[in-house]
Parts: structure tokens; C-alpha cells; sequence
């Protein structure tokens, strides 16, 4: 064996007069593996094939098993000490555990030991190609270190080698993870780096025009390197435009970016915003801190440090380079940094939940400012770990059908109370609730009178299990002695048990022109801005929200904002915006709806349902406020009740077969409730047709309804 090999290789023994013999390990010059070298590594002593392999080590003679850890291995435990437990161990009889310390397990009979080896090591291993990566308790992964005072205390972690990396986890979970990750980009080859990756191995990737550098790991780093999450793009592009919107109020602007890692945000915000604002990175990780100082560098923007290394950082530019902007990188706490200044933008995307880093973000941020929070702990949220929601947030959630937007207004409703807590009011711009992250940016508008606003707009909601049907309950301290009374529908009186619960606190309706969770006019300004940087991916995401605001279809949108007047003819551009006025007016009375229904969780079995831009025109037709929703692509938000929407999708829905024979009485079962309603929109509609309860009548009634429609729908189109 080799002596770039890191690790003890055992053959097989010949046993003779209880004497195991052992090949003797050749030396070779060169003891330490370089950090260059391509050169495989032998696995770690944890990584075997059988069990009996494990118990192999563990019979090794004194002399040999010592000789095997030498400094130069990972087996290096504690010097003399460890040498000492060796020889009394085995003079005793006793044999000492191969893959834990003298404090964790002391040395044992054959019978006893080989229990060990089973339970704690073999058993919960992680099997690859025929390998078992045993868990391992030897201190070859120290924890970080914990600074008490001046005291430095030091504890070892239970972990796994991989058998492909050099890379120590401590989960099992993790490590299957981490192994189905080399799986998936083809490194199955067993050999250890025996160094950090060079600086040449590191990638540059591009968006939005700016070079970032990363690690080969990007995508699934380790806690020490820092992450960069290509899937978060549309959130980095949404930020990017309210940080636009706001540039154009005020300027300069000082922006935070709190928590940085790469660095990718705060250089799209000062490569493309210019001296209109001036960006501060923070991070709290010195690796991290590092990455955003080379790619500064490497977008030939200034660094400037608040500490000793400003010097260094302006000599690491180069001469023949020419600055674009400057940005000041800082290496603090999140905390800390939002409550020594003041900043007119902040942006919060810590890993997880955001509610530790809320108060000090409403504690100095100036008036009219935004603040936008980025909650990627969407377990809790979209209620997979109800318990950790309650935890975080304060709330009671179930899973419902309009989960997504459960979990916007419960982010929206922590933000409120924060706020509320320093003394200022809210008002929402927007809210998105996407697969990966939640994200919600607001308006801080200082005083007591916006923050009792904003602490009024927090209510529960009362859910029906059953049906769906959701209300929030009354305002007022008053005890309501029957809340079921407040659902519109009647699930508890022909329901045995309980069927509603109690959810949130939720953000009621939120500070906003429309009162929702959407400001128009903000939204529109984001989309031209969108538009002037370039930023396509963006736009149909802003196109939809802007729609979901106002509660109307695409059809009925127009993006030409006050901005954009001056390039289209003045008669054609003067009637789109007298009839935007007059919807607006109209609108504007009304209140927005909350939540959106689903159109398959409302189907009728055995029914094939209209197109969904079909039914959001029945819907708009029988005189209601219909939109779709960015939360769900199949929701449609409305201010119809269940019971009219239910109906309505009734009535469009044809029989899956021509026939429709077998197909009439699922359809009868599903409208018993709703029958009533029924029987009235049929009756407002044709005027001269009437529902009975015959099942051929009840299929001939919706073949020529659908007929008619399909054809007055074609005429209109």
C-alpha cells in the first residue's frame, strides 16, 4: 500500500496459533497526499463490504493496529493517551471498537463488541455498489468550535465518509441525498479530494448580465460554502423591479441586501440601477464574504470595507480596469446591521423562516421605505409541518385547496405584527407564494395610527372542512355563541361532528388602494420597469398579478400604462383609459375577493368540465368578478359563493359519454345540495326552461344549454 493512501487495508488473515498476520505497510516518500494530485485515495476504515470486516480491525495486534494510526491518517485520535488505552486493552482480553474513542465506548469482549459493531455501525450504514458507510465516532470531523468567554470547547460529532468525496455528514438522510447527487451527475468513481477545490475550479454563471462565481456544489452546499439557487431567479427578478419602482421615488437610495452569499442580488441591483443606489452585502459567513468580494471584482465593481481590509481590496483591483459602481460589503450579523442603520430598502432571504430578523428590519428603516421578505421554510407553511408553523408564526393551518395563498397572508400577517411592534403600519405591494419560496414585499409607513390600522386587518378564518367554504369572522371582542352560523353553508346541521376549524391569525385585508394583497398601480410600474431593463421571464408573472389585482381577465388587460401614452395614438390610448376609469370606479366600491376556488376539486365525477377561459367567461357573464391566480394555474378567484360556482360549473360540464344515461344520477347526487340554486341561475338565464328532477330532462336542459353558449361564444370570439 501506498503511502498517499489515507486508510488501513486489511487482507485476508491466516490464523495460526491465534496469531492474525497482517501484509506490513510499505512507505513511500511522500507521506501526505498533495492538494493537487489526481491520485486515488484508499476509503475510510468505516467504509466496508461485510461485517466481519469491521470486526477484523478490532482483532488487530496492538503493534499493528498502532502502526496503521499515524499521524497522517484519519485515524489520529489522541496521541499517547490513545496508545495507552490500546496496550491495556488488549493485555486485558478486551477489544477496543474500531470506529469509536476510548469516552465513547471502551473496550470489550468479542461477544460484546461484535453487538456493538451491529447495532450502532451496521445497522444504520448507507449502502453503495455493494459498499456499507458505517457511521463513524471518531474525532476525524470536528464541530465548530464554541467561544465561551475565553474559553474554546471542542466536541466531536457522530458522521459518514463518502465513499466518492471527501465530504463528512452527520445525517443519514444527507448522506442518501448526498450520494443520489453524485449518482445523478454520473461521479461514481470511489477516490477522495484531498484538498479544497483551486480557484480555477470554480464556475461562472450569468443572469441578468452579471458574472457570479460559484462552487462545483452549488446546487447542494456544504453550511460552510455559499449557496446559489438558480430556481430562485423570478425572485431575484421581482426584487429587482420594486427596487426600480423605488429608485425612481427617491434618490440616492441605500439598499440592504442582508444576507448575501454569493452576491448575485446586490450586483444585479448596482450594475443596472447605477449611482440611483448605493448597496450594501452582508453576510455573516467569512467564506461567503470572500465569494462577494471576488465577484465584485470580477463585475469591476469597487469593493469598500467598514473594516481593515478596504486597503487590501482596492489594491486587488486591477489598474487597466475601470470601476462601475461601488459596493460596500460587510460581514456582520443580520441584526446587528439593521439596527446601527438606516436603509430605505431591505431585502430578507435568511435560510428558512424570516420572523427572527423581522423587528430589527421595521426598527430603523425610514419612511415610505420597502421592505421584502423572502420565507423559504415551505413545510411550515404550505402546512406539511403544522407544528413548526404554530411555532414560528403563531398560526393554526391545515392543508386546504388555496394553501398557497393560506400562506402569503400568514407571512403578511407576522410581517404586520412586527411592524406594529415599532410603531409603524404596512401596506402590502405584493405577495407571492411560488413552489419554492414565499415572498412578500410592503410599504412601512411610520406613526401609531397606520400600525393600529394594520393590527386591525389580522383575523381568523373560519374553514369548512367538508365543502370548502371559508369566511373570515366578524370583527369585534364579542363571543359568537354559534360561529358555524357565519359559513354560508349549512355542512354542520347535515354533517354529523365538527366540520369547521379555526385558522390563522391571517392578514385580513391588507393595507392596499384595492384591499388586497396587491397594489395596481405598484404592480404596473414594476412591469414597465421589467420591460425598459429587459427582464422577459418576468413579465407574463406581472402581467397575471396585475390581473389578479383588478380581478379581470387577460382579455380585458392592457399593460400601456401613463409612461407609455405618448407611442400610440391619442383616440385609441384616451378610450382605453376612460373605460379603465370607469371599470376602476365600479371596482373600486366592491370588495376584492380573498382566496380563489379550485375548478378540479369542485368537479363532478362523470362530467368533463369546460376550458378554463370558458368558464371564467360563464362566470363573468352571470355578473361576477372573475380572475385567475398566480397561487394555483387551475384556481380562479371570484366573488361568486361556492354554491353559484358550483352551479354554474354544473351547468357547463357535459356527460362524459353521448349517451349521458349513466352519467345522470352522479350528476343528480352532486347538485342536491345546490339545487335550489340552481333551478334560479337556470331560471334568470333562458326564462322559458325549467329544471325538473327527470334525469333525461336534467341531461337534455345541459347539452342545449352548452350547445347554445358554445355557439354564442364562438360568435363573440
Amino acid at each position: 500500500m501506498d503511502g498517499s493512501k489515507l486508510d488501513v487495508e486489511v487482507s485476508e488473515p491466516e490464523i495460526k496459533d491465534k496469531v492474525v498476520q497482517q501484509e506490513p505497510l510499505r512507505e513511500s516518500d511522500n507521506s501526505i497526499l498533495d492538494a493537487t494530485s489526481d491520485s486515488p485515495r484508499e476509503k475510510h476504515i468505516s467504509i466496508q463490504r461485510q461485517l466481519a470486516d469491521l470486526e477484523k480491525l478490532a482483532d488487530l495486534s496492538e503493534g499493528e493496529f498502532a502502526s496503521t494510526v499515524s499521524p497522517n491518517t484519519d485515524l489520529q485520535v489522541g496521541g499517547v493517551g490513545f496508545h495507552v488505552f490500546l496496550v491495556s486493552a488488549f493485555l486485558a482480553g478486551k477489544k477496543p471498537c474500531p470506529l469509536c474513542p476510548e469516552e465513547k465506548f471502551k473496550a470489550c469482549y468479542s461477544h460484546k463488541l461484535h453487538r456493538h459493531l451491529q447495532n450502532l455501525h451496521w445497522k444504520v450504514s448507507v449502502e453503495f455498489e455493494g459498499y456499507r458507510m458505517c457511521i463513524c465516532h471518531l474525532p476525524c470531523r470536528p464541530v465548530k468550535p464554541n467561544l465561551i468567554g475565553d474559553q474554546t470547547s471542542m466536541k466531536m460529532g457522530a458522521h459518514y465518509h463518502c465513499i466518492i468525496c471527501s465530504a463528512t455528514i452527520t445525517r443519514r438522510t444527507d448522506m442518501i441525498g448526498h450520494i443520489k447527487r453524485h449518482v445523478n451527475k454520473g461521479e461514481t468513481e470511489s477516490r477522495y479530494i484531498a484538498a479544497p477545490a483551486p480557484k480555477s475550479s470554480l464556475e461562472v454563471l450569468k443572469e441578468a448580465d452579471t458574472d457570479v462565481q460559484v462552487l462545483p456544489n452549488y446546487s447542494t452546499p456544504q453550511k460552510t460554502d455559499s449557496y446559489f439557487n438558480p430556481k430562485m431567479k423570478l425572485n431575484r427578478q421581482l426584487i429587482f423591479c420594486a427596487l426600480a419602482v423605488l429608485a425612481e421615488e427617491r434618490n440616492p437610495l441605500e439598499c440592504l441586501d442582508a444576507f448575501g452569499a454569493t452576491g448575485i442580488m446586490g450586483l444585479q441591483w448596482a450594475k443596472h440601477l447605477g449611482n440611483s443606489v448605493k448597496v450594501t452585502i452582508n453576510d455573516c459567513n467569512e467564506n461567503s464574504v470572500t465569494m462577494i468580494q471576488e465577484n465584485c471584482h470580477l463585475n469591476k465593481m469597487k469593493v469598500v470595507m467598514t473594516s481593515k481590509e478596504e486597503d487590501d481590496c482596492d489594491e486587488a483591483m486591477e489598474e487597466g480596469e475601470e470601476n462601475i459602481g461601488t459596493i460596500e460589503v460587510t460581514k456582520m450579523d443580520a441584526n446587528v446591521i439593521m439596527h446601527l442603520r438606516s436603509f430605505d430598502f431591505i431585502h430578507l432571504d435568511p435560510f428558512g423562516t424570516s420572523v427572527n430578523y423581522l423587528d430589527s428590519a421595521f426598527r430603523n428603516v425610514r419612511n415610505l421605505g420597502i421592505v421584502s421578505v423572502t420565507s423559504t421554510d415551505i413545510s411550515s407553511l404550505y402546512a406539511k409541518a403544522q407544528h413548526v408553523a404554530l411555532r414560528h408564526y403563531g398560526c393554526n393551518i391545515v392543508r386546504t385547496e388555496y394553501y398557497k395563498e393560506l400562506a402569503a397572508r400568514i407571512v403578511v400577517a407576522s410581517v404586520a405584527r412586527a411592524a406594529a411592534r415599532c410603531n409603524k403600519g404596512i401596506e402590502v405591494l405584493l405577495a407571492v407564494a411560488l413552489e419554492h419560496f414565499v415572498l412578500v414585499v410592503v410599504r412601512v409607513l411610520r406613526g401609531p395610527s397606520p400600525a393600529d390600522d394594520s393590527a386591525k386587518k389580522i383575523r381568523y378564518l373560519i374553514h369548512c372542512q367538508w365543502c370548502e367554504e371559508r369566511i373570515f369572522q366578524k370583527e369585534g371582542n364579542m363571543v359568537e355563541e354559534n360561529p358555524y352560523r357565519q359559513l354560508p353553508c349549512d355542512c354542520h346541521g347535515s354533517m354529523p361532528g365538527k366540520t369547521a376549524v379555526e385558522l390563522g391569525p391571517l392578514c385580513f385585508v391588507a393595507l392596499s388602494r384595492s384591499g388586497s394583497l396587491f397594489n395596481t398601480g405598484f404592480l404596473r410600474r414594476m412591469l414597465f420597469e421589467a420591460v425598459q431593463h429587459g427582464l422577459d421571464e418576468i413579465q407574463p408573472l406581472l402581467k397575471t398579478l396585475i390581473c389578479e389585482a383588478e380581478c379581470t381577465t387577460l382579455k380585458q388587460f392592457s399593460i400601456h400604462g401613463p409612461t407609455s401614452q405618448n407611442k400610440q395614438g391619442k383616440r385609441k390610448s384616451n378610450e382605453m383609459i376612460r373605460n379603465a376609469t370607469k371599470r376602476q370606479k365600479a371596482e373600486s366600491n366592491a370588495e376584492h375577493p380573498a382566496f380563489y376556488y379550485n375548478i378540479h376539486r369542485h368537479s363532478i365525477k362523470g362530467m368533463n368540465m369546460p376550458k378554463l377561459n370558458k368558464f371564467l367567461q360563464y362566470l363573468s357573464q352571470a355578473g361576477y368578478r372573475v380572475s385567475r391566480t398566480h397561487f394555483d394555474p387551475m384556481g380562479v378567484r371570484t366573488n361568486a359563493p361556492l354554491a353559484q360556482f358550483k352551479s354554474i360549473l354544473v351547468k357547463y360540464s357535459t356527460p362524459t359519454y353521448t349517451g349521458g344515461q349513466a352519467e345522470g344520477p352522479v350528476q343528480s347526487t352532486e347538485d342536491a345540495q345546490s339545487g335550489d340554486y340552481v333551478q334560479a341561475s337556470v331560471d334568470d338565464k333562458s326564462g322559458n326552461t325549467e329544471v325538473t328532477d327527470d334525469k333525461s330532462g336534467a341531461s337534455t336542459l345541459l347539452t342545449k344549454d352548452d350547445n347554445s353558449n358554445d355557439i354564442t361564444a364562438a360568435e363573440s370570439n
